[in-house]
Parts: C-alpha cells; sequence; structure tokens
C-alpha cells in the first residue's frame, strides 16, 4: 500500500485565535470567506457538512474528531459523490497558535490518495487560507469565484 499524500499550509493572521476559531466554526463566518451553505456542529461526531466549494459547486462532508475552542479542529472531510475522495476518507487538522500579535494557523491535511488529489487539494487550501486570512482580520475577501483550474 504506498503512503497517502499530505498537505501542509501555514498563514499569520492578524486577529485573536478566538475569532479565527469562529471563521472555522460558526456557518455564518465560514460563508463569509467558503461556501454557499454551512452545516457545523462542533463537538466530536457532530457534521461537517459545506457546500459550494470545490468542483462544480461540490459539498464537502465530513465530521469532527477534536474539538479544542481556540486551540484545535480536527475532523474528516471528502466530497460527496467523489471516488477518489469520499466523505469521511481524509483528515484535516488545524492548530491555531499565539504569534506576533495574532494567530498562526497550521494546517494539515492527511489521507489524500494520490499526488494528483494532493496537488487540487493544495490549490484549494491556498485559495481559501488566504480568503480566511483576509476575512478573519476584518476585512472583506470579496465573491469567491472558487479555484481556478488552470495552472
Amino acid at each position: 500500500m504506498t503512503e497517502p499524500f499530505i498537505v501542509r499550509r501555514e498563514t499569520q493572521i492578524a486577529a485573536p485565535r478566538a475569532t479565527v476559531f469562529a471563521y472555522l466554526t460558526d456557518p455564518e463566518k465560514i460563508l463569509s470567506w467558503m461556501g454557499s451553505d454551512a452545516t457545523t456542529e462542533p463537538h466530536p461526531g457532530g457534521l461537517y457538512l459545506l457546500k459550494g466549494i470545490g468542483p462544480r459547486g461540490a459539498a464537502a462532508r465530513g465530521a469532527f474528531r477534536e474539538v479544542v475552542p481556540v486551540h484545535r479542529l480536527a475532523y474528516t472531510f471528502g466530497w460527496e459523490g467523489g471516488q477518489e475522495v469520499p466523505p469521511g476518507s481524509s483528515l484535516i487538522e488545524i492548530d491555531l497558535i499565539e504569534r506576533d500579535g495574532g494567530t498562526l494557523l497550521r494546517m494539515t491535511h492527511s489521507g489524500l490518495p494520490t499526488e494528483e488529489q494532493a496537488a487540487a487539494h493544495a490549490k484549494g487550501w491556498a485559495h481559501y487560507l488566504e480568503r480566511l486570512t483576509t476575512a478573519a482580520a476584518g476585512n472583506d475577501p470579496g465573491p469567491d469565484n472558487g479555484v481556478s483550474t488552470k495552472s
């Protein structure tokens, strides 16, 4: 069996951890930077559902595994109707670290099955973490035109 592929990203956000945590768990705040509809139940076993992201507005679904307010989130992730990365087949872990008067967000997305999927998810994370960094700092990231499939 081959080792699953992993995406790692960090971004510095000019906002306290509590604010960033809210932008990751509160459906209204999530929609300011990603998706068209969100349902979150931020407790272990709770639902994570985000519609209107990914190819053709696909929905991402998973379940929270770990929720440590203002410090850490871990949830399973996958695409409804997706065969390569079905719901619950990968894991997203996010740590929020106080740094330089703001928050360092450290994200690991593991369990991706192929190099192509890792590259596609890396592109998506780069796009959405930039939008999160803008929104959580109190600015408007503008309309979300999705992730370009062009290199």
